[in-house]
């Protein structure tokens, strides 16, 4: 990278910033999603390349950075000790294995937790890090509004947050329409049922909260049965 980004290197690689990456860190992300859910080992492998090719292209750009440069030791460090500060079930606070001393072992000494007591935990000592003042800062606006949603749903669960999610789904839109039945969507089976933007996000909403309760991933489930689809179509088009 050092090498594409000199003069005598790459135009395209010397042109790129942070921000013209952006779309491509995000298309690398999705890929090596899409291989795991298909169960690509090969693929996966590939894709997982890519992405960490954007964590490299990102350092690199940081290095030129006139007045706080940073480079990829330093994001390798960064990501270590929050490894430590966020696991301390796990860990000293200096990165030791919490009772080292302790025995030939070593190792955590305390009673097993659960996932949810940990990563609650997570949480908390991610607020204090960042100054946070709500279980919600920190979800980026840019996610996809279902996979968002499920996001608030499950900060607000392990924050302790008693959120009526029916009540907030009549309350953005007072009048649901009447679920669709499995007829083939076209306009005249549209035309008589009401189905405005409001009442498509309550049901939305209600539906993110649905497999958030059941411990789906709604995003990973929607892309799935898109892929269904997809078959479908290409099946359709061959005739």
């Amino acid at each position: 990278m050092d090498l594409l980004r000199s003069p005598g290197g790459c135009p395209w690689d010397a042109a790129q910033t942070h921000e013209s990456l952006v779309p491509f860190a995000l298309e690398e992300a999705h890929e090596v999603a899409e291989a795991i859910e298909l169960g690509d080992r090969a693929g996966m492998r590939e894709e997982l390349g890519d992405l960490l090719l954007q964590v490299v292209f990102h350092a690199r750009l940081a290095q030129e950075h006139p007045s706080d440069a940073f480079d990829l030791d330093d994001v390798a460090r960064g990501v270590a000790a929050k490894l430590v500060r966020r696991h301390p079930h796990v860990f000293d606070a200096d990165g030791s294995l919490l009772g080292e001393d302790a025995g030939a072992e070593g190792g955590p000494t305390a009673e097993p937790e659960s996932a949810d007591v940990v990563h609650a935990r997570w949480d908390r000592i991610k607020k204090v890090e960042k100054q946070r003042t709500s279980v919600l800062d920190g979800i980026p606006l840019a996610q996809g509004a279902l996979a968002r949603g499920q996001k608030v749903l499950s900060r607000a669960r392990r924050g302790g947050l008693m959120i009526e999610v029916d009540a907030v789904a009549r309350q953005h839109d007072a009048a649901t329409p009447a679920g669709l039945d499995d007829s083939a969507l076209d306009d005249s089976a549209l035309d008589d049922r009401a189905l405005d933007d409001r009442g498509f996000g309550a049901r939305l909403l209600l539906l993110a909260a649905e497999a958030e309760l059941a411990g789906v991933d709604a995003e990973a489930a929607l892309r799935s049965a898109l892929r269904t689809l997809e078959d479908a179509v290409r099946a359709s088009e061959a005739g």
